[in-house]
């Protein structure tokens, strides 16, 4: 079975978020970027298949060269290979594109994505990679087995867990449940030297095009003045959630 896990390079929660140029482009100087949270859950899950089933695990991701140390983790983490599909990315539309005709030429099995991605939390990719493959598509994935040609999962559906079945080819939109925290596979020194080793192949873009563009980030409205009201004076209290915060 051949698996792709896609890979999204993020902002680590905890940088300080700031912009550049009239607010219209993210300001990388002194931030930590990671493996999007979901991506992971998504590349632990596709690892315990390797060692379970002799699965094939690739990683992707779409950006320029300051993607290659997340991809290195992620050869670190068990992945046999890597690909850096060589360019920069306007919308989630252009990165559906490029990652959709990689699995043309390569023919994946079961392609697994994050559900969304932590910095702009488009949850569009993993849907466009599976209609512009005619794959089958689980999203909000928390349950996985493949056995063979077929495929069983559960998702998160509004109230409840949706089991279903299908067969390969499947996209995945993995979440945390796939995998917990704690199953998160953090690279030993002999994964780090393996991963020095492993192919890592940049590849150029197609011709593929965006849908959308950015004109400006804005960040959220700094939090009010606090108003302290005395323990004693209830009467206040109420006047003031009931005619200011109008939460009453």
């Amino acid at each position: 079975m051949k698996i792709l896990v896609c890979i999204s390079h993020v902002p680590d929660t905890t940088s300080k978020i700031n912009f550049i140029n009239q607010d219209s482009a993210f300001d990388t100087n002194g931030v930590q970027f990671i493996i999007n949270p979901n991506d992971e859950f998504g590349l632990t899950r596709a690892i315990w298949m390797q060692q379970k089933q002799q699965a094939e695990v690739t990683v992707v991701t779409v950006g320029d060269i300051s993607c290659e140390p997340t991809l290195r983790k992620c050869l670190a983490i068990g992945a046999n290979k890597a690909f850096r599909i060589d360019m920069q990315p306007t919308d989630g539309f252009q990165v559906a594109q490029e990652i959709a005709a990689l699995c043309k030429k390569e023919s994946y099995d079961l392609i697994i994505a994050g559900r969304e991605s932590i910095d702009y939390n488009g949850a569009m990719v993993p849907g466009m990679i599976a209609g512009l493959l005619n794959y089958n598509f689980v999203t909000n994935c928390t349950s996985l087995e493949v056995e063979g040609n077929h495929a069983t999962a559960s998702r998160e559906i509004d109230g409840g867990i949706e089991n279903v079945s299908c067969e390969l080819p499947l996209v995945i939109g993995a979440q945390k449940g796939l995998v917990e925290e704690k199953d998160l596979i953090i690279p030993n020194m002999r994964g780090i030297m393996q991963a020095r080793q492993k192919p890592l192949e940049v590849i150029p873009a197609t011709d593929s095009v965006a849908k959308s563009s950015i004109s400006k980030f804005e960040k959220p409205a700094d939090k009010g003045a606090v108003k302290l009201i005395d323990a004693d004076n209830i009467d206040l209290l109420i006047d003031l959630l009931h005619n200011e915060a109008k939460v009453i």
